[in-house]
């Protein structure tokens, strides 16, 4: 889910709420958020397809008030629908705009500007244990890199196939109201 806050800009500068619980809330969006993080990359600089299993699942409110990103979510929900699709944001100190990774879906970013600082509330823990990689060129995915020769950790480098996933996948859908799938 992309966020659009309420930005009030004058000639100072803006101001903006980059979370409110009671808004969250009431969109029916997470407002567990136990932890923040910051980074900051160069340009082409593409971190991820990064999730937590369901031993420790999260999601991410991710925004880059500095730069500008390709921000990526992918469903990794075995039996979702929307299995390996994903959807692709850009989020820049431009637009301010946020976006919404719920557990079970896959994230990743692409600094498209020189530098780019992204920053993102989580709804859990980061737990070692519960990491898994997705290879950010897995053409069975297909997402559509607007850089076509990225700077890629060696952790990255080694994610697993979408195939390989589906074998032993963190996460399987359940049709809402129907409840987990057994």
């Amino acid at each position: 889910m992309v966020v659009e806050p309420e930005v009030h800009r004058d000639d100072r500068g803006y101001f903006m709420e980059t979370y409110q619980k009671q808004q969250f809330a009431q969109a029916g969006l997470p407002d567990d958020f136990v932890q923040d993080n910051h980074s900051r990359s160069r340009h082409k600089v593409l971190r991820g397809i990064h999730l937590q299993d369901r031993s420790a699942p999260m999601g991410k409110l991710v925004r880059c008030p500095l730069g500008s990103i390709l921000d990526v979510a992918v469903d990794l929900r075995v039996g979702s629908p929307t299995f390996g699709k994903w959807v692709g944001v850009e989020l820049s100190q431009e637009n301010l705009r946020e976006l919404m990774v719920p557990a079970g879906f896959g994230h990743a970013f692409l600094t498209l500007s020189e530098w780019a600082e992204v920053q993102y509330k989580r709804t859990g823990y980061y737990t070692q244990a519960a990491e898994r990689t997705i290879a950010w060129n897995d053409p069975e995915i297909g997402i559509d890199w607007p850089i076509p020769d990225p700077i890629v950790s060696a952790k990255d480098t080694r994610g697993m196939s979408l195939r390989e996933y589906a074998k032993n996948p963190a996460f399987e859908y359940s049709r809402p109201g129907v409840g987990p799938k057994p």
